[in-house]
């Protein structure tokens, strides 16, 4: 099934900056309904299908994979922990840095390895995030076979 122009554009403009809200808004889709229309049309099959094709192409174009992404992660980590010198130059001209009396340069700096780190614990998912439910589940008013379908429900992450 071919794209209407605005879903095209809504493709076109949510590769821009992956915002759904927003690509619907540039696409011409009203502001009162650009979040649930982002949404859908990110859930609709075609759509999807044609954004990861273009996603994929333009990772391909750009050589910038999820591998090149972790090398890059871990490299500011290792900097940032002072485990790598600080380099300039670029290629056969690279060499380490010195300060104005001829030392060798090491940066240190937490904030970039915490944040490195902390990528790095997402992306191999060391981290999970703790959800307290402060309200008041009235389970009592439900029949058993309601019961058993909200149960199934949650069990297939619904």
């Amino acid at each position: 099934m071919a794209l209407t122009a605005k879903q095209q554009r809504f493709v076109d403009e949510y590769l821009i900056d992956l915002n759904a809200t927003q690509a619907a808004l540039r696409a011409g889709y009203s502001e009162k309904t650009s979040y649930s229309i982002g949404q859908e049309n990110l859930n609709k099959p075609e759509i999807a299908q044609i954004i990861q094709k273009a996603m994929d192409a333009r990772s391909e174009r750009t050589e910038i994979t999820a591998d090149y992404v972790l090398a890059g992660i871990q490299e500011i980590a290792e900097r940032c922990l002072q485990r790598s010198p600080v380099m300039e130059g670029y290629g056969k001209e690279r060499t380490q840095a010195t300060d104005g009396e001829g030392r060798h340069v090491w940066a240190f700096d937490a904030t970039g390895a915490n944040k490195a780190f902390e990528n790095l614990g997402k992306h191999l998912k060391l981290f999970t995030d703790k959800v307290e439910h402060s309200g008041k589940i009235a389970l009592e008013q439900l029949t058993d076979e309601e019961l058993a379908a909200k149960i199934a429900a949650y069990s297939e992450g619904g």
